[in-house]
């Protein structure tokens, strides 16, 4: 599917509605080059620029961001049952667009439960969850599969760590076996007790006894759990599989603590070749209940499509910086 560049100037809103040519916080719809990460495969979140897939908000936001040049959108999570998958499908193909879904647990239903009938449920959730990655012609799923998002109290024993990555392992060769790569996310110790760090990562894949999961890493929860970004993104090289830039404010890549030209300079020269992820939230964008969920208590940007241009222009300058972008 050729990709054709929007010329409707368009902002960011939970209408997601195109805006007027007078809108002083619009930008311009050929300020972006859509080859200018030809070489990289970038994917953004939707949620940078919409609050979720509802159709009256899906096809201008997924039309903007293949104009900026992205090659695929992950989705917010979904509930299997009730999400038109034929419909979403058919909007990520028209556009030549690739979705990446997002799984995850519930206390529940929890992989890392002791609890057999538990764990059978977080399980048959992760499964449902490849099932609707499947219906919609995905190839990768990502999330929080090893146990439920948000606020431990207390470190997870060696039990419930072994017991999650087997039950995942199980998934994501399932999920091999019918074209999909299974990744996990490394989140911070206010998200999870699971898996903070890379180290602990590359433990996690060990444990579970599968040669098809794959490591999600997020530079956001990198900044708060890492000492060495770059070193950590070494340790986690030989299973990465998805690499998101994610600013320490939660806003633009190019202001932040994170030094994102630096992070993807490093990691393509040593030898980082998966894809990229783009993620960024604002309370302007996000509805009230997930962004008390994230703990996104203030506005860092109020235009998705700015960020979202603002992240390639930012991801190029690594790729520039790197030895591979010199010599280009």
């Amino acid at each position: 599917m050729k990709r054709t560049r929007s010329t409707a100037r368009w902002c960011t809103s939970t209408t997601a509605t195109p805006c007027s040519s007078s809108a002083s916080t619009c930008p311009s719809s050929d300020a972006e080059d859509t080859s200018m990460n030809a070489d990289l495969d970038v994917a953004c979140h939707l949620n940078v620029l919409v609050a979720d897939a509802a159709p009256e908000r899906l096809g201008t936001a997924l039309d903007a961001l293949a104009a900026a040049g992205y090659r695929r959108v992950v989705l917010p999570p979904l509930d299997p049952e009730t999400a038109d998958a034929a419909a979403l499908a058919r909007a990520f193909a028209d556009r030549g667009l690739a979705p990446i879904t997002i799984a995850g647990q519930m206390p529940t239903a929890d992989v890392s439960s002791s609890d057999a009938a538990v764990r059978a449920d977080g399980a048959a959730m992760l499964r449902a969850a490849l099932d609707l990655t499947v219906a919609l012609g995905g190839d990768q799923m990502n999330g929080v599969p090893y146990g439920p998002f948000g606020g431990p109290t207390a470190p997870v024993g060696r039990d419930a760590f072994e017991r999650a990555a087997i039950e995942v392992g199980r998934i994501a060769d399932e999920a091999h076996e019918r074209g999909v790569t299974m990744t996990f996310e490394v989140l911070n110790r206010y998200e999870t007790a699971v898996v903070n760090t890379a180290a602990q990562a590359m433990d996690f894949v060990a444990a579970s006894g599968s040669d098809h999961l794959r490591i999600h890493l997020d530079t956001f929860h990198m900044a708060v759990e890492e000492a060495d970004l770059a070193a950590a993104i070494r340790t986690a090289l030989p299973k990465l599989g998805y690499l998101e830039l994610g600013q320490s404010g939660r806003g633009a890549l190019s202001s932040g603590v994170v030094d994102v030209v630096d992070v993807v300079r490093q990691a393509l020269d040593d030898g980082y070749r998966g894809r990229w992820g783009v993620e960024a939230f604002s309370r302007s964008v996000l509805p009230a209940p997930v962004a008390d969920m994230l703990a996104i208590w203030r506005e860092p940007y109020d235009d998705g499509l700015e960020l979202a241009a603002d992240a390639l222009r930012v991801i190029d300058a690594g790729r520039k910086a790197s030895t591979a972008g010199r010599a280009a």
